[in-house]
C-alpha cells in the first residue's frame, strides 16, 4: 500500500470519498506528474496530455461519494488516461477525416464555389439554360416562369391547345434540370426557378 506524505493512501481515498478536499491534492500531486508523462507516450502534445489528466481529476472530484473503497487509485488513473488518450486520438481522427473531406469538398464541388452565391452569377447560369432552349420552347417558358401566365392564356395568345403549351414547358422543364443539376438546390434555395 503507497503512503503519500505519510499517510496511507487507503485512508487519503476514505477521505476523498467523504469530500475531504485536503485528501484530493494530496491524491492529485502524487499522481498528476506521472500521468501526464504516461499520457505523453500516446499524445505528444503536453497540453493536450496534461487536459486529459485534469479531466480525470475534476471527474474524480465529481463522482467521489462514489468512489468504492480500495488499497490504491493507481490501477484506476493509469488505465483511465490510457483510454482517455485513445479516445482522443480516435477523436482527432475522425475529426482529421471530416475536415479532409470538406477541404476535397470545398476545392471540388460546385456548391462551395462563392460566386455561385452571387445573383448575377446565377441569374447568368439560368438565362445561358434558358437562351439553349428551342425557340417556341424557350417563348413559352418565358411566358410561364418569367411573367407567371397561365397555361390557357399562352394558349390562347399563341394560338396553341394548351396541350401543347404544357408539353412545350415540360419539355423546357427537363432541358433544364439537366443544364442547371448542379445549382437545383441553389435555385430551389433563392426559389429563382422552380425546376
Amino acid at each position: 500500500m503507497a503512503k503519500i506524505r505519510g499517510i496511507d493512501e487507503k485512508n487519503l481515498i476514505e477521505q476523498l470519498k467523504n469530500g475531504d478536499q485536503i485528501a484530493f491534492e494530496l491524491l492529485f500531486h502524487y499522481y498528476y506528474p506521472g500521468l501526464v508523462l504516461y499520457a505523453t507516450q500516446f499524445i505528444p502534445d503536453r497540453d493536450e496530455a496534461e487536459e486529459i489528466v485534469q479531466d480525470l481529476f475534476v471527474t474524480l472530484w465529481q463522482k467521489h461519494p462514489h468512489l468504492l473503497t480500495s488499497d490504491s487509485l493507481k490501477s484506476y488513473f493509469f488505465i483511465s488516461v490510457k483510454n482517455k488518450s485513445l479516445n482522443y486520438l480516435k477523436h482527432k481522427k475522425i475529426e482529421e477525416d471530416y475536415i479532409n473531406r470538406l477541404n476535397n469538398l470545398a476545392e471540388n464541388h460546385l456548391v462551395y464555389n462563392p460566386d455561385i452565391y452571387l445573383e448575377t452569377d446565377l441569374k447568368e447560369k439560368i438565362n445561358h439554360a434558358v437562351n439553349i432552349l428551342p425557340t417556341r420552347c424557350r417563348e413559352i417558358f418565358i411566358m410561364s416562369r418569367f411573367r407567371g401566365m397561365k397555361n390557357e392564356k399562352i394558349a390562347e395568345e399563341l394560338q396553341l391547345s394548351k396541350r401543347t403549351v404544357e408539353t412545350h414547358i415540360s419539355q423546357a422543364l427537363r432541358i433544364l434540370r439537366n443544364e442547371l443539376k448542379d445549382y437545383a438546390g441553389l435555385l430551389l434555395l433563392f426559389g429563382t426557378i422552380h425546376i
